[in-house]
């Protein structure tokens, strides 16, 4: 019993001390946050009282509203396109099975391991050919930002190994009272495969929202500048105003904590391919 007790506390401390390793960034963050650039620099762990004026330093000094709204509008329709293109090629992979589509399903699956700095180049030249015959998808939009993400092996297989737990009986169901198949998949299947869309979601609003090198390579002007571009141009200035930063990446990191907490329910039971 003694050794039991032994062993319960090991691993209580264990975890305690894991739990300040990963809280202790969140933490300096927050921190740095309410502190001045040289408090910042000497490595002051206390909160400050220079919150409120770092703040304002961001949105009068800097184009933080326009980042904000720029990042915004490509995490929506970023999110909303991958969702719809990703669970209609899982749900169709799945529902209409055919060796020809598995192979298909093989050489998506294959395409995870083409890294995404390989096809930068051509992805740049695409787009800077559609730049004559659209701006609206062309270099330095919107689209030419979102447009390379909203077709992922990832979210397609994701789709499609949650698609293996739905009860097929509902789309018999569906067809015996005549729903055509399109009306299957957005009456019956989106409803039912609700928490699977939400952890989806998560997933691809976040990885929207923190991306730094294609809207990097693609964006050439301040007007479509996104946050991380922002908080980057913030730190290779010649004198950079540390907390300031610190505030800016506070300020980026809102968004994502609000949705991750408003779905985390979802979140968890769509990782777990829970659906109800």
């Amino acid at each position: 019993m003694k050794r039991n007790r032994n062993k319960t506390i090991a691993t209580y401390v264990f975890l305690v001390i894991m739990s300040i390793v990963f809280a202790f960034p969140f933490y300096f963050l927050i921190v740095s946050a309410t502190n001045s650039s040289i408090d910042v620099t000497n490595g002051r762990m206390l909160p400050g009282g220079e919150l409120f004026n770092n703040l304002k330093n961001i949105f009068s000094q800097t184009a933080m509203t326009s980042a904000l709204k720029n990042s915004a509008v490509v995490a929506l329709f970023q999110t909303i396109l991958a969702l719809l293109i990703g669970s209609a090629a899982g749900y169709g992979f799945e529902i209409y099975r055919s060796k020809g589509k598995d192979i298909v399903f093989n050489i998506i699956l294959l395409s995870m391991m083409v890294p995404f700095a390989a096809i930068m180049i051509p992805l740049f030249r695409l787009f800077g050919k559609m730049s004559s015959i659209s701006p609206m998808i062309g270099i330095n939009s919107y689209a030419s930002i979102f447009l390379p993400y909203i077709a992922t092996a990832f979210l397609i297989f994701y789709f499609r190994q949650n698609t293996k737990m739905f009860p097929k009986e509902l789309l018999e169901a569906g067809r015996i009272d005549g729903v055509s198949e399109v009306g299957l998949f957005f009456k019956i299947y989106m409803p039912t495969m609700k928490t699977t869309y939400a952890a989806a979601a998560i997933i691809t609003f976040m990885n929207s929202w923190n991306n730094y090198i294609w809207p990097l390579v693609v964006v050439q002007s301040t007007e479509k500048q996104t946050v991380p571009l922002l908080i980057s141009q913030l730190g290779s200035s010649y004198s950079p105003d540390y907390g300031m930063i610190m505030a800016a990446v506070l300020v980026a990191t809102i968004p994502t904590l609000v949705i991750f907490f408003v779905l985390q329910k979802q979140f968890v039971a769509g990782m777990l391919g829970a659906n109800k």
